[in-house]
């Protein structure tokens, strides 16, 4: 079978890949869609992030999602034919995070297209997969690409989680590519009173009210934008930094209120903290690192409607044009969530 590897910065192949059969708790997955993630796209076009780089070529890909094409022995709840989201987060179960109850923070994660480890944890953008039957959520009703936006759509979740209580807040999102976007719905669902968006991006932006935000700040084209909301000691409750990025983090905070909460989602490498506010409004900075339990509860959402992912795929391209999706996904005047198709 093929499967797409980066070899290195803007230098990806489709490339032949051995087949395997199922064992024992395991099924064969003949893939469907594969959403290509900012994970994916710091590999193509930077060779990777922070201190995160390709040593070996490495299969991208784990925002996926497929139909049963062979079932192992001793699996129960799976048949052939079944549309199935694919969650990528493999935790160990014996360390010692896993054993306090933190599976997303596991000592021996093996998390599918990650360059963290040495060697690296080959990817899902493959024409067929075996992965363990406890990966696999039932995804009936649900299209192959809703089914692969399970896994960012869970990230969103796993955020919302860390910040709390959400009835009635007023929130502010930096950055509102994809993860912003679900944030953007996961915390609406949540019951967030305001959603304050902000992008550098006008086409980003469009999509950022399209999912629910209230108001939708450009902070290119109006650097103070968020001035009106830090009057004072401020007057947002909750901060999602989902960008990356130093500017957006600091005025993100100038934003909230005293005893406010702060969520870094964005992966970009290592930003200056403002702590002096920290400090003097008592905020509160909390990470939000991938997710572990909100994968099947991400299913479950989409499948009973409430939440809509369908908007947010903007883009698909055949597996053998890779290139042109790749190069599609990094433009992000162009497009929101681009995905690969393998079927």
């Amino acid at each position: 079978m093929k499967a797409l590897y980066a070899h290195a910065a803007r230098d990806l192949r489709l490339t032949e890949c051995p087949a395997q059969s199922p064992g024992a708790g395991e099924v064969l997955v003949r893939m469907q869609r594969g959403g290509i993630c900012g994970s994916d796209l710091h590999y193509y076009n930077n060779g990777g992030f922070g201190t995160v780089k390709l040593r070996e070529p490495m299969i991208l890909g784990h925002e996926v999602a497929g139909v049963v094409t062979a079932v192992g022995k001793a699996v129960e709840g799976l048949a052939e034919g079944d549309l199935v989201a694919i969650s990528p987060s493999r935790p160990c179960g014996k360390c010692g995070e896993c054993l306090r109850g933190l599976p997303n923070q596991c000592l021996n994660m093996r998390f599918y297209g990650s360059a963290m480890p040495f060697p690296h944890i080959q990817g899902a953008f493959r024409e067929e997969l075996v992965v363990d039957a406890a990966q696999c959520v039932p995804a009936e009703g649900l299209s192959p690409g809703e089914a692969a936006m399970a896994e960012p759509l869970s990230v969103a979740l796993h955020a919302v989680r860390r910040a709390g209580e959400m009835l009635g807040r007023r929130v502010l999102i930096t950055g509102c590519g994809p993860i912003g976007a679900l944030v953007i719905l996961a915390a609406r669902r949540a019951g967030a009173g305001e959603i304050v968006a902000t992008d550098i991006s006008a086409n980003v932006l469009d999509f950022a009210r399209a999912v629910g935000a209230d108001v939708a700040l450009d902070t290119r084209a109006e650097p103070q934008a968020l001035t009106a909301y830090s009057q004072g000691k401020g007057t947002l409750d909750v901060l999602f930094e989902c960008s990356g990025a130093q500017p957006a983090l600091s005025a993100g905070i100038a934003a909230l209120r005293p005893r406010g909460r702060a969520v870094q989602l964005g992966l970009s490498g290592d930003m200056t903290v403002p702590m002096m506010q920290l400090t003097a409004k008592e905020i509160e900075l909390v990470g939000s690192f991938r997710f572990h339990e909100e994968f099947a509860v991400a299913v479950k959402m989409m499948r009973a409607g409430q939440i809509d992912v369908k908007p947010l795929v903007t883009h698909s391209f055949p597996l053998a044009e890779f290139e042109a999706a790749f190069a599609t996904a990094s433009n992000r005047a162009q497009a929101m969530k681009v995905q690969l198709e393998f079927a």
